[in-house]
This record gives C-alpha cells, sequence and structure tokens, in this order.
C-alpha cells in the first residue's frame, strides 16, 4: 500500500444489478454484497456498470443460474461471465472472476512501477 491509497476514498461506485427470472430478494443482495466487496477498493478510478443475473427456468438445465457483469473502471471495461447450479454459488463466481479482473486493471493503471521509456527491444533508444 502507497501513500496516495491511505485515508479518504473519492471512488464512486454505482453498479445496478438486474435479474430476470425467479431471482429472489435474499440471492439479490448476497450478489451485491460480493460485487460491492470485489470492485470497493482504495487506488481504484470510478466505477460504474451493472450486473446481469438469470435463472432459467426450464428443470432439465444442469446449470440454471448465469450471470454477467459489464463494468466500467475508469477508462477499461471488465467483463466477466459465469454459469453455476445455484445462485450462492454463482455469485462467488463472479465475485471471484471480477476481483481479478480489477486487480489486473489496478495493476495496469498503476504507473508508479513503469520505466521512462521502452527498452531497446521495444523500440525505445538504445543505451550508449
Amino acid at each position: 500500500m502507497t501513500a496516495k491509497d491511505i485515508g479518504a476514498r473519492g471512488t464512486t461506485v454505482a453498479v445496478l444489478i438486474r435479474a430476470d427470472g425467479e431471482v429472489g430478494r435474499e440471492h439479490l443482495a448476497y450478489l451485491q454484497e460480493k460485487v460491492a466487496a470485489a470492485v470497493d477498493r482504495p487506488g481504484l478510478p470510478p466505477v460504474n456498470g451493472e450486473v446481469r443475473v438469470r435463472r432459467a427456468s426450464a428443470h432439465h438445465i444442469e446449470l440454471p443460474w448465469s450471470g454477467r457483469t459489464d463494468i466500467r473502471v475508469g477508462n477499461d471495461l471488465v467483463v466477466v461471465h459465469a454459469r453455476e447450479a445455484s445462485a450462492r454459488e454463482l455469485a462467488d463466481r463472479l465475485h471471484d472472476r471480477l476481483r481479478s479482473a480489477v486487480e489486473r486493471v489496478a495493476h495496469r493503471i498503476n504507473t508508479d512501477r513503469r520505466t521512462a521509456a521502452p527498452p531497446p527491444w521495444r523500440g525505445g533508444r538504445p543505451q550508449k
């Protein structure tokens, strides 16, 4: 954690959760907790987007729960898909995938570790 990550946060988290099919309020509340935990971290630019969760009405489907997130973290779009047998498993899987995708975006945004110029083998000027 660097000094810029300490203190009050100025990020805005505006993620909508939409449901299709027979999805209960307790499933949506749990999913909202998991999504908020994945995107609520220090040092992120403003986050907004939506999560869509769907339960198939056919009983013969092996994995009836499906979810998709389209979340914009700063200028980067994070898209995550998952299919599971239960709503809790779906929320947990979306949380894991979303958290790792947000971590990749945050690592790419962090410019503290970058060099000032690219190395010679990537188009930079050769050192003399």
